[in-house]
């Protein structure tokens, strides 16, 4: 899978998949992740400067980003990847909510551009031209679309088969295909931490038992923390 980043920012992007799951994914050649610098898309001025935002026709704060370098980063990227199997995806405030179900659809894509917006947003037209999806990580707001990326990339890679140990580790994970309760309780040794020990159900080995146990904290959890998703 290919994963191709637009941002004007790259280097938040340092090291950030040098670690842990997206790391071994990496080396594996399971996903390849590209950034790439919105910078290196636009033209310049007799000043050097890039020309990637202006003031938004009709008034208001803020700057706008171009649809010029946008558009041209678009093509370029999809000339280099899968032109006609290219998804792209714009992270920002105003798109859908992004939840398993398209974590799990984007890992099934063969190649994903993700546009980090900026700013007071980007132009819409190229938004009409080139955006397949827009998507919210939630309901607040982020300077930029750079860290709903690094969320979207880490979320997406272990869904891929082989990225994890086990492909079967994700399937208890809280919102797993499938699973609409929070995962419940889990405990590690010693038995007794500062009073408060493991509970007994966890170590009499009757694993019917354990299972129901488990079923049962993980719909409390949900209950408690969560229960809009029983809705």
């Amino acid at each position: 899978m290919i994963l191709s980043v637009i941002t004007l920012f790259p280097k938040m992007f340092d090291r950030v998949f040098e670690h842990s799951i997206i790391s071994r994914a990496v080396k594996s050649k399971k996903v390849s992740i590209k950034i790439y610098n919105l910078a290196d898309f636009a033209q310049s001025t007799n000043s050097s400067r890039k020309i990637l935002d202006s003031p938004p026709y009709g008034g208001g704060p803020g700057m706008v980003l171009r649809p010029e370098p946008l558009y041209n980063a678009v093509n370029k990227i999809k000339e280099n990847n899968l032109p006609n199997e290219s998804k792209v995806i714009l992270l920002s405030p105003q798109g859908k909510t992004y939840d398993f179900t398209k974590a799990k659809n984007i890992s099934m894509e063969k190649s994903v551009i993700l546009v980090c917006g900026h700013y007071e947003g980007l132009d819409q037209r190229f938004i009409d031209l080139c955006i397949d999806e827009e998507l919210s990580i939630g309901d607040y707001i982020l300077s930029g679309g750079e860290i709903p990326a690094m969320v979207l990339i880490d979320s997406v890679t272990r869904l891929l088969l082989g990225v994890l140990g086990n492909d079967n580790s994700n399937k208890n994970d809280s919102f797993s295909e499938g699973n609409f309760y929070l995962k419940g309780p889990v405990y590690s040794r010693p038995r007794e931490f500062l009073g408060l020990t493991v509970p007994k159900v966890l170590l009499n080995g009757n694993h019917k038992e354990i299972e129901n146990w488990r079923a049962e904290e993980s719909q409390k959890k949900t209950r408690d923390n969560r229960p809009d998703l029983l809705n």
